[in-house]
């Protein structure tokens, strides 16, 4: 025993399930006490370097032996239900206050427990369910990747594009690249192709910083690639400028969409950020990140999640965790630390200038503009106005509307909203808390007179949106 018999952990019961609680506890640096009636089973954790006791645990005695001041939890893990019922009228009888986490058979047990004293009760049938889930997971995982590795093996010694949707941000920018990665060792060569702008600032920065290779798709030689993958988007003219006539064989988002064509499909929107799909694969296939590919995931997973604050998922957290101890934190910094471009610094002036709020609901045209990458921080910064819970932030890019949206509001799914209103016109989606859409100019006439354009825009966006989100509004 440890000096003055203190231990973080009491395991009572030294079955299976009690065996494998002292190894993993003791793995993780805890201070663990087995506790069983049979010698055997007290000798072989001994045997293992642990430390273990014979003892009846259903005797008073054995309990004031402890210091309770330094138990945690006394974990009582017998399969046998009435012994453990014993056992915790026992240690209920020695201490009021020590934490007794017990497991229990069924549910019609699990309250008797409870009155006896216990304060949690682990279910067998939860942990089993919670366990078959894990492999099922795992399971599904699995298939997808060798069905990804099949097509990729058919690729040897071919090229693959890979398109992020247009102006890439850092979640589409990291996943295109891992899945380039990914490619390589099939001796597949993979470029990442890209429409639009890539303007944000840190977008920039994570691009030069990690120096990512991205080309420019209408600069490239489409006729060049064996086929096509696109990451972060669900097919062409799905937020990009992808030609619908290429041939797509690998589509991965993290988007929820409906009627994707392609011969790999892995589309969940039970994860914040397809980042977190592409280091799924890559713990997977037992591949170790370089410190770039790490990098660059780590802050799509970030990024995309806004600092793991938005749709943040146990998969974005358990990602992470897998690639934090290859993440190079300097460059991150180096990356958020990029200041704000003056357009941007324009684009917020007018969205804060033109703001219309309707109850909690804000909606502001950001003008014609060049940096469509500036709308969402406009969208962020206005939705931290007090009584905002939603911000609808437009502006004209060359010859498109584009919309930024953030949402807080538990009643509303923003990518609904937008997908009703505007999915008629142009292309448009997301989760409820974050979502965009674009729309072509052409369908707001033909006019060059600026004013009028943006007076035609404004009036025609807050129509169709406060109809969707059921807000009437006094002409």
């Amino acid at each position: 025993m440890t000096e003055n018999g203190k231990y973080e952990y009491v395991v009572i019961g030294c079955e299976s399930a009690g065996v494998g609680l002292v190894r993993e506890l003791t793995k993780a640096g805890k201070s663990v006490l087995a506790v069983d009636k049979s010698q055997e089973k007290v000798e072989l954790l001994e045997d293992e370097g642990f430390d273990a006791v014979i003892a009846d645990p259903t005797d008073p005695s054995f309990y004031k032996t402890l210091d309770f001041d330094g138990v945690s939890a006394i974990l009582v893990t017998s399969s046998n239900d009435e012994m453990n019922l014993k056992i915790v009228r026992t240690i209920r009888g020695v201490s009021r206050e020590v934490f007794v986490i017990v497991r229990v058979s069924s549910q019609k047990l699990k309250e008797e427990f409870e009155t006896a004293g216990a304060n949690l009760t682990i279910l067998v049938s939860d942990a089993v369910k919670l366990a078959f889930l894990e492999k099922i997971k795992r399971v599904e995982t699995y298939k997808k990747l060798e069905k990804l590795k099949s097509i990729l093996e058919s690729l040897k010694g071919k090229k693959l594009g890979i398109f992020t949707h247009d102006n890439p941000d850092p979640d589409s920018m990291s996943s295109a690249y891992a899945l380039k990665e990914i490619a390589k060792q099939f001796d597949v060569e993979a470029d990442i192709l890209y429409y639009g702008e890539i303007l944000h600032q840190k977008n920039r920065a994570m691009m030069n910083i990690l120096e990512i290779p991205m080309i420019r798709a209408e600069e490239a030689d489409l006729s060049t690639y064996e086929t096509f993958a696109i990451v972060d988007s669900s097919g062409p003219g799905v937020n990009n400028s992808i030609p619908p006539d290429l041939d797509i064989s690998i589509v991965i988002d993290h988007h929820p969409v409906e009627k994707v064509v392609a011969k790999f499909v892995d589309i969940r929107d039970d994860v914040g950020a397809t980042a977190t799909i592409l280091t799924e694969y890559i713990k997977e296939m037992k591949l170790v990140p370089s410190k770039i590919l790490a990098t660059a995931l780590f802050f799509g997973i970030k990024s995309e999640t806004d600092e793991f604050k938005r749709n943040t998922r146990t998969a974005d957290f358990l990602a992470s965790a897998f690639l934090y101890p290859f993440v190079d934190h300097e460059l991150i910094e180096k990356i958020e630390g990029p200041a704000i471009s003056t357009e941007t610094l324009d684009i917020l002036g007018t969205a804060i200038k033109n703001r219309q709020v309707y109850s909690s609901f804000l909606l502001s045209f950001a003008g014609f503009i060049n940096d469509r990458d500036a709308l969402p921080q406009a969208a962020d910064f206005l939705l931290r106005l007090e009584g905002i819970s939603t911000a609808v932030v437009f502006g004209v890019v060359k010859d498109t509307v584009y919309i930024s949206a953030r949402n807080k509001d538990v009643r509303i799914h923003m990518g609904e909203v937008l997908r009703r209103a505007f999915g008629d016109v142009g292309s448009a989606g997301g989760h409820a808390h974050a979502a965009g859409a674009q729309i072509p100019l052409g369908i707001f006439g033909e006019t060059s007179e600026k004013e009028l354009l943006a007076k035609l825009i404004t009036e025609a966006i807050k129509k169709r949106l406060l109809s969707a989100v059921g807000i009437e509004v006094q002409t």
